[in-house]
């Protein structure tokens, strides 16, 4: 199911394109090259046909040894179905950009990990005429960062990290040396704002959020920063409609227009759940004007 934490772990290599060449260098020791230049690009792989189909991010990524379509995919559990979805995007993409794709897939749990790491082969025993082999971050190779003054050094990796790790009773020792460093100063305010909110959506567990929530309210920018609100509806309105097309609903353009132009996070919420349930799109407006 489609949900804050899937989104925020895809959403923090949009606000910060370097963290996934970094990640890959760093962490997974893959040699990519330095990029020049990146762009976040439409993650819309829908064709004329009607089968809709969408990664979670994709960026274009130059650099001086060739240029890269980098495909990231939040994993939350197990999905079969994603073998072929996963070979789809990576063919498509190629065929309409002629730009090589890589798949990374994140998740925040080993078991999920260990799955999605394992090459996809197409074709006959031992002669495969297709294989897919997604690149993988997730509790196993992604470091805990429980100092002030490592996150500092990296406050992306930082917060991914914490979305990784952030659960359980060892949440409190990695939450609070990032809240320190996003309130440091190394960052701007609004910048801390927007990654605090990503922390906040990207926690899985309930009293690791509360511990998140009572630290930034402590440091007061987070809650009333304009520009984490509009995080907030950004996520909440893409996650709506995302969980509607996850479920095969039609989604007519009268409601993706009144989706997307709300800005009033409690009546998203409840079309949130409502989205869940919802036999038709436009069950998300029962009981209103």
């Amino acid at each position: 199911m489609i949900g804050s934490s899937h989104e925020a772990l895809h959403r923090i290599f949009q606000k910060d394109p370097g963290l996934l060449t970094r990640a890959c260098q760093r962490l997974l020791h893959i040699p990519f090259p330095e990029p020049r230049e990146i762009a976040v690009l439409n993650a819309d792989l829908t064709e004329i046909q009607p089968i809709e189909r969408r990664v979670d991010t994709l960026l274009r990524v130059d650099t001086d040894d060739g240029d890269y379509l980098l495909v990231i995919e939040s994993q939350g559990k197990k999905n079969e179905a994603k073998r072929g979805s996963w070979a789809y995007y990576l063919s498509y993409l190629y065929e309409k950009y002629r730009c090589e794709p890589v798949l990374l897939v994140v998740t925040q749990c080993s078991s999920t990990a260990r799955w999605a790491a394992q090459p996809i082969r197409f074709g006959l025993p031992g002669w495969s005429s297709l294989t897919v082999r997604p690149i993988v971050l997730g509790p196993d190779n992604v470091p805990v960062i429980a100092d002030e003054r490592e996150a500092e050094r990296d406050i992306p990796l930082a917060v991914f990290s914490a979305m990784t790790h952030g659960k359980g009773p060892g949440a409190a020792a990695i939450l609070e040396p990032l809240a320190a460093a996003l309130g440091g100063g190394v960052i701007d305010t609004e910048t801390a704002a927007v990654f605090a909110e990503l922390i906040e959506s990207g926690l899985v567990d309930p009293q690791a959020k509360k511990i998140w929530r009572d630290l930034m309210t402590s440091v007061n920018y987070f809650f009333r920063n304009p520009v984490a609100q509009q995080l907030r509806v950004e996520e909440r309105t893409t996650m709506i409609l995302r969980i509607m097309e996850s479920r095969g609903l039609e989604v007519p353009d009268s409601v993706r227009e009144r989706v997307l132009a709300c800005t009033d996070l409690d009546r998203l919420e409840a079309w949130v759940t409502r989205a869940v349930h919802a036999t038709a799109a436009a069950d998300l407006f029962d009981d209103e004007d």
